[in-house]
């Protein structure tokens, strides 16, 4: 969004910006945050960083070397649409704050160490991903965990086990079979109007989404896909990709899990990752004469 501390500072100001939100992926996956004043927001936040206690980060620092430092990536940046002040979202890469060093253990300086090495190989300049994140989208989602009990409980408007529910208005009767959900039309399909809305919401934050649907599960599961992009890139807009449609879901009063495996018995939720090798612009997966149009690249890449 940005190529300048200026522009975000310009932007800042011109938009009436009250937060900037401060974002860094942990070791597990799991994206944390913090938020800063906007108008305290000057050169410095962008040339000395943030300062925060990687002693309580999961898979950081031992609690006596807890110091780290945050340096944002200005191209991260857009408007959280779910923060009631408006809040600008930046992510943030991890370095040592003695050194600046990219910090070993920063999923962020991982990804692109490893688009740094593809390059130093002179096999590829560009590889480029594309993943596709399933999800179940819940109406109501309790557990309980005691000395003397244990249970957990999901249900869905649209789940298969709720034919011969009483429901407020009458059960009309439109749920979606085990295994049957891959693209029934509305009214079978509940959810399409909420997957239009998260539609929305992820091309207002610059995913270009590009086709979404129902899938196979019942109980709401769908997919949402979205355009390929560069190793790093990608890998923040998945973390988007997840925050958004969660809190789509919420503000619907639902709940949306990426959970590989949420209901016994039917459909589980991947996440296929389309790949590909470019160099000086040529797919160097693609040769004409060989078997299924693939190279030695994409044979050996496969093996």
């Amino acid at each position: 969004m940005f190529s300048s501390a200026d522009e975000v500072m310009a932007f800042i100001k011109k938009e009436g910006v009250k937060f900037v939100d401060v974002r860094f992926c942990d070791l597990p996956g799991v994206m944390q945050h913090f938020n800063v004043p906007a108008e305290t927001v000057d050169t410095t936040f962008f040339t000395q960083g943030q300062m925060f206690d990687g002693s309580s980060i999961r898979g950081f620092q031992a609690i006596h070397e807890s110091d780290m430092k945050l340096l944002p990536d200005l191209s991260s940046a857009y408007v959280d649409p779910f923060r009631a002040e408006k809040t600008l979202a930046l992510n943030m890469s991890i370095v040592d704050p003695y050194t600046d060093e990219p910090y070993s253990r920063d999923p962020r300086q991982i990804a692109a160490k490893a688009e740094a090495y593809l390059k130093s190989t002179g096999i590829a300049d560009t590889a480029f991903f594309a993943p596709e994140a399933e999800f179940y989208i819940f109406d109501d989602i309790r557990f309980h965990t005691s000395q003397s009990a244990s249970f957990y409980y999901i249900d869905s408007i649209e789940a298969a086990w709720n034919t011969g529910r009483k429901e407020e208005g009458g059960n009309l009767g439109h749920k979606t079979p085990y295994k049957g959900g891959y693209f029934p039309v509305p009214p079978v399909d509940h959810f399409a109007d909420l997957r239009d809305e998260m539609t929305l919401e992820l091309n207002r934050a610059g995913l270009q989404v590009e086709r979404a649907h129902h899938e196979v599960g019942t109980a709401g599961q769908a997919e949402i896909n979205y355009r390929f992009d560069t190793l790093a890139r990608s890998a923040d807009k998945v973390m988007l990709f997840k925050y958004i449609v969660k809190n789509v879901a919420h503000r619907n009063g639902r709940t949306v899990t990426f959970m590989p495996k949420p209901l016994f018995g039917d459909n589980g939720s991947g996440m296929h990752c389309h790949q590909s090798l470019w160099k000086n612009g040529e797919p160097l997966f693609y040769d004409e004469k060989g078997y299924g149009g693939l190279s030695d690249i994409a044979r050996w890449y496969i093996g």
